[in-house]
């Protein structure tokens, strides 16, 4: 069984993706949890028993609201996560990125929530226009949310481990691949019974300058075949963004060349201009474009390139750690970046020599100090960007410039910034470079995010295009806005005061009586909150095969009262926790077990199970890194020397030390003035290594009198209940506008190729507009119709187009039976390997066999009763308490002599496998026999024998079986008979006896 429901972005504009996955007996996959520029809550449900979460990329509209689920919804952090590195270190520094930007991502509480709670306290009725926000996580919690993600690897298949309130997964292996696109980005693959499920949303099949393409084609066989892994599989879920997109002609040197044409028709007049981007995924592709481009004129001595007269800055509030984890994951990389890091070593090595020879002369001297070696993200030229006090003051310079600012939707970050203050100018550019959907998808353009107002107005063309130069010979268009009047919102975060703060306590208290009112099945929670504790802690403990479907969401209802009760200490009486009072409440050491009823008659003991795997137990390496190798602990920053710790009464000190700080002339000033001499070189080479506030080495004047107000920024946010307040300013546009294609997606010759290789029984269409989908329906329902042996209307059927929040029954259409095998015949067995695949053919006497099963009773309550009745009624005990169950089942067993004489005359031999002539061919030529193609898939060899291969996969051999007196390696035999002999031994031949 396989049901499948789009929670987000099917049919629809919106980019964010989520989806759930119900596979047989009870088992549930959510794949993605994203969020759109809105960051409304509305659009996120509460999952209830959930096997596993997988996670694509790291981006907003995959993951971008996990540490929201994380914070609100009760026992998400229980579930187990999945997702390949990169996914989880740039997936972190972006939502630390977004939670530091903008106060929208701590989501508004809806106003029908607000109302409920002043109506059961019954205070007046809540203002609507007052937006009251959640309390976001910080930047611990979030780095401790993405700690609990699983790593994986590309290409190796892993069973996962089900949640403590899942059904069993009864084998279910999951695979990851690499989908391009983004950094770590993972197409899915789900192996679970009869099912075979590939998920891919947003892959890029295109190499690009630091990503390699989708995994799909195997290398192997010359990139003709889809992997054997993702072929046929009986569920494709796929989506279907940039279906009706044509692909750029000229392929990647022509979008970086437009790129750059773009820019520099821009800045040789003076201009500034601004590329919105992410801060994970995308921004790497430009970044190392950029960088490159300018290492490359800054070189050439003779040009007069107006690039190197113009800045090049990267703003985001995050990006230096964004960069630092780039640098330590080039292995994700496209292979071109580890041969130029290679080349970028050796020549730093060279110079390195060169610069001992030269410093015994007068005057020798290096031009890059050191000899250091440039790797493909140690910026020389661009500069980044982390406090809004530098964003401004590099926009009121007068120069030429290109800022690359986060986001691309231009709702949140220091994009929209920038875009306020270099609007009136019509000399700047706004560079888009991904698609926003069209007009019709939007209700009005109030709706719709500042991106796809300014898309809009690109293709509409209304106050004519400007036409530039390339370097081609080619026109650049550059469309003018023409003066139109755009509405930039500013959203703050300001602190509740009197009536507000009483309604968000309000608020807190409902929310904390709902939970304890939180129902199970149709009932309320009967049971007490002791029972429900030991319940859920036993769940761990106890093995997945016990679990019950039909329990599912019990066991989430059960632990969020049980957690809510944790924290409210008032409702913790002896009633209530019963036996479990004397572990929870100091000073208790007698409890009354007299009269009393199940686990409340024995001392209460919680055992935690260890999680393992086949290779023992698992271990996390982030508790193992040193505390420099952090990213931070308790929210400072290692890597910067950490935190100044004063020694407290019972702190040990290191040693050498003396006191918590000394001064001048004693012995702990000299510890702590090396020390912080230590710390400043450390300072200054990560900000050589990152470019931060240097320019070919030297300190760049703009930004370096701005670091000292820099340190202070950001100190006024509230950190207590808050509230939104949104502005709203007018900002007349009269910039251009460019559009040049980096989304880096699949379009419309890639789904066309590709689906029909990868021959899927079932195909489902998701992550795209209604058009894109409809489009991308009817090609498919044509190209695997001439691809597939089944009828029209048979294929029409097996392609889906589900709308958010239908479901879809996605079923393999196979009949299969569980029959059990006799000993005798298992063996009798004989496996044959098949490409890495064990095959085997059995024939043999199906019967209804009646099997007797023992079934032992609840080993506790035997226990109990032994102990209050004694040992004389153990042997009673003991035989009442086996209960035996006879069932018939089926049964495979050996034929017997006198039918299996009348079947052997029958059987015939069975070949498994499938030979390609490519194969054949250098089999062939290995063996001494000349092999050559001759026409469309015919290979003769030695001048006597054809092998054809037929459209169902048949191979005909014809010719004589005469052998040649010139080759000694067919004197023994003809050549018919050899390559027969060379085809059985690439198949699997099967006898049916």
């Amino acid at each position: 069984m396989f049901n499948f429901i789009p929670l987000l972005g099917a049919q629809s504009s919106t980019s964010a993706s989520q989806s759930l996955l119900e596979l047989d007996g009870g088992v549930k996959v959510l794949v993605d949890v994203g969020w759109d520029e809105y960051f409304t809550v509305s659009k996120l449900k509460a999952l209830e028993s959930l096997s596993i979460i997988l996670l694509t990329h790291a981006t907003t509209s995959h993951l971008g609201a996990f540490a929201h689920c994380c914070k609100n919804f009760p026992l998400f952090t229980q579930i187990p996560i999945y997702a390949t590195t990169p996914v989880i270190s740039l997936g972190r520094t972006l939502l630390q990125d977004i939670y530091s930007s903008t106060p929208l991502a701590s989501t508004v509480i809806p106003e029908e929530n607000l109302a409920e709670s002043s109506y059961a306290s019954g205070s007046a009725q809540v203002d609507p226009s007052i937006q009251f926000l959640l309390q976001p996580p910080t930047t611990e919690e979030i780095a401790h949310y993405f700690s609990l993600i699983h790593p994986l690897k590309y290409s190796q298949p892993h069973e996962p481990l089900p949640s403590a309130f899942s059904p069993p997964l009864n084998g279910l292996k999951i695979t990851a691949y690499n989908a391009g696109h983004t950094l770590g980005g993972t197409i899915w693959h789900l192996q679970h019974g009869m099912e075979s499920i590939v998920h891919a949303v947003d892959w890029n099949q295109v190499r690009e300058n630091v990503l390699g393409g989708a995994a799909w084609l195997d290398a192997s066989a010359g990139g003709a075949e889809v992997i054997e892994q993702l072929r046929k599989p009986t569920a494709l879920v796929c989506s279907s963004r940039g279906a009706e997109k044509i692909s750029l002609t000229g392929g990647r040197k022509r979008r970086d060349d437009l790129l750059l044409d773009t820019i520099r028709a821009t800045v040789a007049k003076g201009g500034t201009v601004l590329i919105p981007t992410d801060t994970s995924a995308r921004v790497l592709e430009l970044a190392y474009l950029l960088e490159h481009a300018w290492r490359k004129e800054h070189s050439s001595s003779g040009s007069d390139s107006p690039f190197k007269s113009t800045k090049l800055y990267l703003a985001s509030k995050n990006v230096g750690a964004t960069m630092r984890y780039a640098r330590s994951m080039l292995e994700w990389m496209d292979e071109n970046i580890a041969k130029e890091l290679e080349a970028d070593e050796a020549t730093a090595t060279t110079k390195k020599q060169h610069k001992r020879t030269d410093s015994k002369q007068p005057g020798g001297r290096d031009s890059q100090p050191g000899g250091k070696a440039s790797g493909p993200f140690d910026f020389k030229h661009l500069k980044l960007l982390e406090r809004r006090i530098q964003v401004d003051k590099i926009t009121s310079a007068k120069s030429p410039r290109v800022i690359l600012a986060s986001d691309a939707s231009l709702e949140w970050g220091f994009s929209k910034e920038v875009l306020r203050k270099i609007a009136a100018d019509p000399m700047n550019l706004i560079i888009l470079t991904e698609s926003y959907g069209t007009r019709r998808n939007v209700a009005s353009e109030e709706e719709a995010s500042l991106a796809s107002l300014l898309w809009w107005w690109y293709q509409e063309r209304r106050d004519g295009v400007a036409l530039e130069a390339g370097a081609d010979g080619q026109n650049l268009e550059q469309v003018h806005t023409g003066g139109r009047e755009m509405q930039i919102k500013s959203a703050e975060q300001v602190a509740l005061e009197g009536k507000e703060l009483l309604t968000y306590q309000q608020y807190l208290a409902t929310q904390r009586r709902l939970l304890n009112q939180m129902p199970i099945g149709n009932t309320a929670i009967t049971e007490t909150a002791a029972d429900a504790i030991d319940e859920t802690s036993s769940t761990s403990s106890s093995s997945s095969e016990e679990s019950d479907p039909e329990r599912q969401g019990k066991a989430l209802n059960t632990s969020a009262a049980v957690a809510n009760l944790n924290r409210n200490k008032a409702g913790l009486n002896k009633d209530t926790l019963g036996v479990n009072v004397l572990l929870r409440q100091p000073g208790v050491y007698d409890y009354d077990v007299r009269g009393k009823k199940g686990r409340d008659q024995m001392f209460p003991f919680v055992s935690k199970r260890r999680r393992a795997d086949d290779f023992g137990e698992l271990i996390r390496p982030d508790d193992y890194l040193r505390a420099e190798e952090r990213d931070d602990v308790d929210g400072h920053d290692m890597r910067d020397g950490g935190p100044s710790k004063d020694n407290k009464l019972g702190q040990k000190r290191k040693w050498g030390g003396t006191g918590s700080q000394g001064e001048k002339g004693e012995p702990g000033s000299r510890i702590t003035n090396k020390r912080r001499q230590h710390d400043s070189n450390m300072t200054d080479q990560r900000g050589m290594s990152n470019g931060e506030y240097l320019t070919n080495g030297h300190v760049d004047p703009e930004l370096d009198e701005l670091s000292d107000a820099s340190d202070s920024e950001g100190d006024d946010v509230p950190s207590g209940p808050s509230k939104l307040v949104v502005e709203t300013h007018l900002v007349e546009a009269h910039l251009k506008i460019a559009y040049v294609d980096f989304a880096g997606l699949h379009d419309q010759r890639s789904l066309s190729m590709l689906i029909p290789l990868i021959q899927p029984r079932k195909l489902i269409l998701v992550g795209g507009t209604v058009g894109e989908t409809e489009y991308l329906a009817s090609e498919c329902r044509q190209k695997l119709i001439s691809t597939s042996s089944g009828t029209a209307e048979r294929t029409q059927n097996n392609i889906f187009t589900p709308t958010n929040g239908q479901m879809v029954n996605a079923s393999v259409d196979t009949n299969a039976w569980t029959v059990k095998l006799s000993n005798a015949l298992v063996k009798r067995l004989r496996w044959q390997n098949v490409r890495g695949l064990g095959v085997v053919t059995l024939m043999g006497h199906l019967a209804a066999t009646a099997v007797d099963e023992q079934q032992p009773a609840d080993s506790s309550s035997q226990k109990r009763q032994k102990l209050i009745k004694g040992n004389a009624e153990e042997s009673k005990l003991d035989e009442k308490s086996i209960e035996k169950t006879q069932h018939v089942a089926p049964v495979l067993d050996v034929l017997p002599p006198s039918m299996a004489a009348a079947t052997r005359s029958i059987a015939q031999p069975l070949h498994v496998g499938d030979l390609r002539l490519a194969d054949l061919r250098k089999i062939l030529q290995s063996a001494g026999h000349t092999a050559e193609f001759r026409g469309e898939g015919t290979l003769l060899i030695d001048g006597l024998v054809a092998v054809r291969k037929t459209a169902t996969g048949r191979l005909e051999v014809e010719g004589g079986g005469l052998g040649l007196p010139d080759y000694p390696a067919r004197s023994l035999e003809g050549s018919f008979y050899a390559v027969k002999r060379k085809i059985y031994d690439g198949l699997a031949v099967i006898a049916g006896g």
